[in-house]
């Protein structure tokens, strides 16, 4: 499983909220460029990047930022946040962004973000599906659609979409563990069974699912076992890191355990 710290930015400065909610915004580091170096020299090799501003605002904005730590260190980065043209797309991958992250642009103009999977391709596309009862949220989560979960993600993954982010935002920030029942539902609930004729005439049967990045509520190490367990590709943590609740040497001796490179 892929560990994948999170930096959150609002006015250039490294945030946190909570539920994301931006009235509980605190802020841990006045320069991202500072703490991305830092996941690197701890052996991370993932970074998602969220422009809270862009996404307030409903276009890129902290693309600056995202150009820095792409250009100052190896750290393979997605980024979210505001992504609603063609020209942010462009935008964000020319500053660097190895993914992008799709979260309202997926519900609010399908035909769009189905063109973009369809233009860079299943790998660098994640469909943010991020949710409130089981409800998808846009807008930076300020806003609750009719979109249940599990049809939302279903329907792109006809589409082609392999990558996807889930954050339970009633978990978001609240250092009280992840949502495991909920990514063992969306995980169960999206398996696909393909049956494959052999040239001898066998048939084989496999099983093709998500890759899950389980996001939100992250607090304590031994949560990252059983996320790895219920089959997640990937989990992001952010305020666990910054409240101190789970070291960087912790995470540091995980990879080179498990080889999550």
């Amino acid at each position: 499983m892929r560990i994948i710290p999170a930096i959150d930015i609002i006015d250039g400065k490294c945030v946190r909220l909570s539920k994301g909610d931006y009235n509980t915004k605190k802020v841990y580091n006045e320069n991202p460029l500072e703490v991305a170096k830092a996941f690197e020299d701890h052996g991370i090799h993932y970074l998602h990047l969220v422009d809270l501003d862009g996404a307030k605002s409903k276009h890129i904005v902290n693309h600056k930022i995202l150009e820095s730590i792409a250009s100052k260190t190896s750290l393979k980065i997605d980024f979210g946040g505001g992504l609603k043209s063609d020209e942010d797309l462009h935008i964000a991958f020319e500053s660097g962004a190895n993914q992008i992250t799709g979260g309202s642009i997926a519900v609010k103009d399908r035909q769009l973000f189905t063109s973009w999977v369809e233009q860079y391709g299943a790998d660098k596309i994640i469909l943010g599906a991020d949710a409130q009862n089981e409800k998808i949220a846009v807008s930076g989560w300020q806003e609750e659609s009719d979109l249940s979960l599990i049809p939302f993600i279903k329907g792109y993954q006809k589409k082609g979409i392999k990558y996807i982010i889930c954050t339970d935002i009633g978990k978001d920030g609240m250092l009280e563990g992840p949502a495991f029942d909920l990514y063992k539902m969306i995980l169960n609930q999206t398996k696909v069974v393909e049956t494959k004729i052999s040239g001898s005439g066998v048939e084989d049967l496999e099983v093709i699912g998500i890759h899950l990045v389980a996001s939100g509520g992250i607090s304590h190490f031994d949560e990252l076992p059983k996320l790895d367990q219920l089959g997640c590709e990937g989990t992001i943590i952010g305020k666990a890191i910054y409240e101190n609740r789970i070291s960087l040497k912790q995470l540091e001796n995980y990879i080179l355990e498990n080889g999550t490179s």
